[in-house]
């Protein structure tokens, strides 16, 4: 693949998943978008219940998969490494796209906050959430995690830099920020439907899976030092207990998320 022709790749790729995230934001929030994840004809609860979680299972499959790195050495035979990255995010991106096309509405009311003083800070913890899950990804490198770093030093024949074990901003609280932003931005809403219930529970669960699939990986690859980390940074909640193991190192860091 030419630079050129993969630097483009990798800026459509970026561009259609920026959108499609902030399309999430309106989706779990049902504000501006075409269609939020209480709109739409009301069927059957069944049906919409299996349809939605066969949804989730199939994000939570390619996501899963696709990152795990005995999947990458053989897709990377395929699919040159330069553009490695971006051809995750953009199937990622076709997933969760997928996902808002054919949701169904559950609408039944769980809860519906109408005091307004509570509906705001609702609304406030829900921004504070989606803000975390973008900050954090600046703090590890943004457009190194969503490939866009990659296509641009291929562009100008330049290697990466060495992976560095940092550990900044939110990492220095818990070791998975954008999973506590996702969780609090799922979970904060003065309107919990069914559907959205649903959403939050599966993913919520989802993410407490895949973080310790992703953690037997950083410590296959870093070793102590990322245990060591573990022993003193908690997993999700600041200022709780860490989790075991490790010996206990200075100048610990963090690898992408």
């Amino acid at each position: 693949m030419s630079r050129a022709v993969a630097f483009l790749y990798g800026g459509v790729c970026y561009v259609i998943f920026f959108v499609t995230f902030l399309y999430a934001i309106g989706f779990v929030g049902n504000l501006v978008v075409p269609k939020g994840i209480d709109s739409g004809t009301v069927g059957p609860v069944s049906r919409a219940l299996i349809f939605n979680v066969v949804l989730m299972g199939l994000f939570a499959l390619q996501h899963s998969v696709m990152a795990r790195p005995g999947f990458k050495r053989w897709w990377t035979r395929f699919v040159p490494e330069t553009v490695e990255r971006s051809t995750f995010v953009l199937f990622t991106t076709i997933a969760l796209g997928l996902l808002y096309w054919l949701w169904q509405p559950m609408t039944a009311t769980v809860w519906s906050v109408t005091d307004p003083v509570w509906n705001g800070v609702l609304w406030a913890v829900f921004a504070v959430g989606w803000g975390i899950v973008l900050l954090s990804t600046f703090m590890i490198g943004h457009f190194e995690l969503f490939g866009l770093e990659q296509v641009f030093l291929h562009l100008r024949s330049r290697q990466p830099a060495e992976a560095r074990f940092k550990m900044p901003g939110f990492y220095k609280l818990v070791r998975h920020p954008i999973m506590v932003g996702f969780i609090i931005a799922f979970w904060a809403t003065p309107d919990m439907s069914a559907g959205h219930l649903l959403f939050a529970a599966v993913t919520t669960a989802y993410i407490l899976i895949a973080i310790q699939l992703e953690e037997k990986d950083l410590i296959d690859m870093l070793g102590d030092a990322y245990l060591a980390y573990r022993a003193r940074v908690p997993a999700l909640v600041p200022f709780t207990k860490a989790g075991a193991g490790g010996r206990r190192r200075n100048g610990l860091g963090h690898a992408k998320e």
